[in-house]
C-alpha cells in the first residue's frame, strides 16, 4: 500500500538542518583530540519525520541513527536514537528559533545538548553535557557541523 503523507508542520523548524554536514568534535574525556565525521538530516516519509545519521571517524564513538517526530496534541517534539553499540534512547526536544535542545533524564545517565544554528544556516554548534548516577553535570561531546 502506498499512501502519500503530508509534511508534518510541527517539524518545520528542523528545515535548516536538512542536508549533508561535516562534523568536527571534541570530548572533555579525551583532551587535546579532535574528531571528524559526517552527518545527514533528511525528511522521511515526505516530511512526516526527520531522519538523522551520524558517524565520527574514530571507533571510540558509535555511529548512530535517530528519528525526530512530534506529538501534535501535546505540542511536543522527541527523538528516538539507536547506535552501533545497540544503545536505544528517547530524548525530549525543544525548539526556540535557531536553538534546538534535546535531553533525557535517566537514573544511570542523563544527557542534555544544545544546538545553535548559525544565522546563515551554514553551520551548527552543539554542546553536550551529562550527569552520571544523578551527579553533577559535566561536559560531553561538543560538535561543530559545517554544511557540505
Amino acid at each position: 500500500m502506498t499512501t502519500s503523507l503530508p509534511p508534518n508542520a510541527a517539524l518545520a523548524s528542523f528545515a535548516p538542518l536538512i542536508g549533508e554536514w561535516r562534523m568536527s568534535a571534541t570530548h572533555p574525556m579525551l583532551p587535546g583530540e579532535q574528531f571528524h565525521g559526517t552527518s545527514s538530516f533528511a525528511w522521511f516519509e515526505g516530511g512526516a519525520f526527520v531522519l538523522w545519521r551520524s558517524a565520527l571517524d574514530d571507533p571510540r564513538f558509535p555511529a548512530g541513527v535517530a528519528i525526530f517526530g512530534s506529538d501534535d496534541e501535546r505540542g511536543e517534539h522527541f527523538m528516538l536514537y539507536f547506535d552501533s553499540r545497540g544503545v536505544s534512547r528517547k530524548y525530549d526536544i525543544s525548539v526556540d528559533g535557531k536553538t534546538i535542545r534535546w535531553s533525557r533524564n535517566a537514573p544511570k545517565l542523563s544527557q542534555r545538548n544544545t544546538w545553535t544554528i548559525a544565522n546563515d544556516g551554514r553551520s551548527v554548534s552543539g554542546k553536550g553535557e551529562m550527569s552520571r548516577d544523578g551527579g553533577a553535570w559535566e561536559g560531553d561531546l561538543e560538535v561543530e557541523f559545517t554544511r557540505t
